[in-house]
């Protein structure tokens, strides 16, 4: 109810724009913002997708193009932003919905690239070891330099490092959830602000 309740609010306060902006024109660039927040759906999509997909030289080259798309899509987003807070609209309310959404984007795309980051590391307990340092008597016998007693110290200082891998992982997931719970929550406000105003 209290959610409905600042949701009716924030389009009470516009019924009358005094400016002279008119609705269709607020609601085309809360449209416009729409469309943004589609393209960068789209675009964590195909990162998603390249990063389990991808080897290391297309999926950098992907995350190069990624990353000039959600740019633009900054742009854009801080574009309108900037119209909304013109005197000719005056929606400082609109415009502190699209800000609060590039914050949580900008957090989401940080908490992501740490997400592939730490899977492609992999947890240290499980990560594979590379022999190029050992030692090889008359290219047969393997001298491993990996191969070391298992003591408590050890084992405890491996069993941290995973217990510390995993909480990483875990704050990083969560912190992605609670950016998309916020996005989500402020496109509908959004949705509903175009309904009223189409409804005028």
């Amino acid at each position: 109810m209290e959610d409905f309740e600042k949701k009716v609010r924030i389009s009470e306060g516009m019924d009358v724009d005094q400016n002279g902006s008119n609705h269709h024109e607020i609601v085309s660039l809360l449209r416009q913002f729409l469309g943004v927040q589609q393209r960068r759906a789209e675009a964590y999509a195909k990162l998603k997708k390249g990063f389990t997909e991808l080897g290391d030289s297309a999926y950098q080259q992907l995350c190069n193009e990624i990353t000039l798309q959600f740019n633009d899509c900054s742009k854009q987003v801080l574009a309108l932003e900037s119209i909304f807070l013109s005197p000719s609209y005056s929606r400082n309310d609109l415009a502190s919905i699209l800000r609060s959404v590039q914050v949580q984007e900008k957090q989401k795309l940080h908490l992501t690239a740490t997400i592939q980051v730490l899977k492609k590391a992999g947890r240290p307990s499980e990560r594979l070891v590379s022999h190029e340092n050992c030692k090889f008597k008359n290219h047969t016998q393997h001298e491993c330099v990996h191969v070391h007693e298992i003591t408590e110290a050890a084992g405890t200082e491996e069993a941290e490092a995973d217990a510390e891998y995993d909480n990483a992982m875990k704050e990083a997931i969560q912190g992605v959830q609670d950016a998309v719970t916020t996005i989500n929550e402020h496109l509908e406000e959004v949705r509903y602000e175009i309904a009223a105003l189409e409804a005028e």
